[in-house]
């Protein structure tokens, strides 16, 4: 179940999908998935799909997880990054060594204290967490050198783009419930550009506060 050898076939199988940014698959490599899943699921952690989490959510497919991570990383340095909706803290975990700061935000409390407990098993530090309707970002601790939305709307929030930096990019997916777009988003002095990577399938980016 987590042997080298099931972890090894998921970051071929990524390779062969086009992840080709070896920091990205050393990280979904050695992340422990199992621990981010119910003990009913972890035989199948391994395997590049998503998975139920409770609370009606989902564990992201390890490739878009991979893909997500490496298309902000190619933004080049990024230090501080924001990240709406944290789930299980998986995508966090894969996150956390390659940049600074990570300031994740969920809606569902449970989740997060979840996450939170995770992420303190591995010895995972450079997380803040906050427990707030992700649409409105996290301003306080704005500009963020990059933005991850684990969660689609329809349209990308328009604070998300106000606490991005200049240079920055946000990766979200966007559109109708089950069936999306993954944009990568570049914020430059007088424009947003948009850069579609794909159709996706993620939960819906709800707002207000659920326990």
């Amino acid at each position: 179940m987590t042997s080298a050898r099931t972890r090894e076939r998921l970051v071929q199988r990524l390779r062969e999908q086009g992840i080709s940014d070896q920091r990205v698959l050393d990280r979904i490599r050695n992340v422990p998935r199992h621990l981010f899943v119910d003990e009913a699921l972890a035989s199948r952690a391994y395997e590049d799909t998503a998975l139920p989490i409770g609370f009606g959510q989902t564990i992201s497919q390890p490739y878009v997880v991979a893909r997500m991570t490496a298309e902000l990383l190619a933004a080049g340095d990024v230090h501080k990054v924001l990240e709406i909706g944290t789930g299980c803290g998986y995508q966090t975990a894969v996150l956390s060594p390659l940049v600074t700061e990570i300031y994740t935000i969920e809606r569902i409390a449970g989740l997060l204290a979840r996450a939170r407990r995770t992420l303190r098993e591995l010895t995972i530090r450079n997380v803040h967490f906050r427990h707030d309707d992700g649409s409105v970002g996290w301003p306080a601790r704005a500009p963020y050198d990059g933005i991850l939305l684990t969660a689609a709307p329809p349209a990308v929030p328009p604070p998300l783009f106000d606490q991005l930096k200049v240079g920055g990019c946000l990766i979200a997916p966007v559109g109708p419930d089950g069936r999306q777009e993954l944009i990568r988003f570049t914020k430059t002095e007088t424009r947003i550009h948009r850069q579609s990577l794909g159709l996706v399938s993620f939960v819906p980016l709800l707002s207000g506060l659920q326990r």
